[in-house]
């Protein structure tokens, strides 16, 4: 996944818009007995959808390839941190990479101060 820390930010973007970022977020509830009240019921009905709806975002937002790697996933946060395992160095050498650009940027002379905020914020949003 050659640009995961956008993908990420899109892919949190719908999982707030649709209210089910806090699968990521929370442990799964405990399975509730037949006889547990009804609240425990609905917090633990609540969480699979929400588990669900993530995994479908997910799945559905990444290559063929990657999709079968990570279908017999049961929960989309072990999909997620699986892919942070496998992606996450390479931004992490990124962000590293737009820090040292950033650190080293001086404005050349003669070049216009809106080129060079451009620039620097370029290396900014790469942050």
């Amino acid at each position: 996944m050659p640009n995961y820390v956008n993908w990420k930010r899109n892919l949190d973007i719908f999982l707030i818009a649709d209210d089910y970022k806090f699968v990521l977020d929370t442990d799964c509830p405990a399975k509730h007995a037949e006889n547990a009240p009804e609240e425990e019921k609905v917090v633990y009905k609540k969480w699979m959808k929400g588990n669900e709806m993530a995994k479908c975002y997910i799945l559905a937002s990444m290559s063929n390839v990657l999709q079968h790697q990570h279908n017999s996933y049961q929960f989309a946060y072990e999909i997620m941190e699986n892919l942070q395992s496998l992606f996450g160095t390479q931004s992490r050498s990124a962000r590293s990479l737009a820090i040292r650009s950033l650190m080293n940027k001086t404005i050349k002379e003669g070049t216009p101060i809106r080129d060079h905020i451009l620039e620097m914020m370029r290396h900014l949003n790469q942050i």
